[in-house]
């Protein structure tokens, strides 16, 4: 819960009553004051020093009714949002899991969307939860037998290209891109795009709890061991895929790129608290 409005700013005033002839406090202050006033000395005033923004928050540069803003940093819903996929790994495969993120995923259209990452010992889950209602809203399984590569880099476009973004991210591929219809490639709501990008979600730097589960180079840290551990174990099926780690440039195929240009500079791919003209 966000506190609302500060009390330090109030101070306490004595009130004097009609008929009182005792001097109040600040009576006796400001007599103290005149008596002051005729030394001819000057007297030192010694002040505390202030305690400043970056002592109260970790990230000088963060400030912390941004992110009350996301309820995925409200107190108990990334814990639930956790809990809710155990419970669905538990009674569909029941695999072993590897590890929770929360990254912001980027569709071939160039919009971002807040997701939850789930790896286990065979499957790679996506998951767009809404962490307003607590619910899963899709939910999208990859085989790690299926991915065979993986790109770390940073964003690039086609030089044409009114749509750019900064910054670095990740992709993985589990198909052929060439494959790809070209329905699908033009479609901005398709699900057969064959590899997905990520890059961290802009509440990293939040708290400790979120700079774990947010950061890109933990994901990769437990996903490639977990796909290499895959392959092995499916060399004797047949499949017996190798999996390749390449750093090079990200391409995003986007062009004018408006409906990713409102989508993204008003966050609308995140749970997020709009004022009064709700959600």
């Amino acid at each position: 819960m966000s506190t609302i409005g500060s009390f330090e700013g109030f101070q306490a005033v004595s009130l004097k009553q009609e008929g009182d002839d005792q001097p109040s406090e600040t009576d006796h202050l400001s007599m103290e004051e005149e008596d002051s006033g005729k030394d001819t000395m000057p007297r030192h005033i010694s002040r505390q020093p202030s305690v400043t923004e970056s002592t109260l928050y970790p990230n000088p540069y963060h400030q912390p009714y941004i992110s009350r803003k996301y309820f995925a940093t409200r107190p108990g819903a990334i814990e639930t949002a956790m809990e809710d996929l155990k419970g669905h790994v538990a009674e569909t495969s029941g695999e072993t899991i590897q590890g929770f993120w929360l990254l912001t995923k980027i569709d071939h259209w160039n919009n971002e969307k807040e997701i939850i990452l789930l790896v286990t010992d065979k499957t790679l889950l996506i998951c767009k939860y809404d962490f307003i209602m607590l619910s899963c809203v899709q939910l999208q399984r990859i085989p790690l037998s299926a991915v065979y590569r993986i790109c770390l880099g940073k964003f690039t476009f086609p030089g044409m290209s009114l749509d750019k973004r900064q910054g670095e991210g990740l992709r993985i591929y589990w198909g052929s891109p060439e494959e790809q219809s070209l329905l699908s490639r033009w479609n901005p709501w398709s699900t057969e795009v064959p590899y997905a990008t990520f890059t961290e979600h802009p509440m990293k730097y939040t708290s400790e709890k979120f700079l774990e589960i947010c950061k890109l180079s933990g994901f990769v840290s437990k996903l490639v061991p977990a796909i290499q551990n895959d392959h092995k174990n499916s060399i004797g099926s047949g499949r017996g895929k190798k999996l390749m780690v390449l750093t090079e440039p990200i391409l995003i195929e986007t062009y004018t790129g408006l409906m990713s240009f409102i989508g993204n500079r008003n966050k609308l791919g995140y749970s997020l608290a709009r004022g009064s003209i709700g959600f």
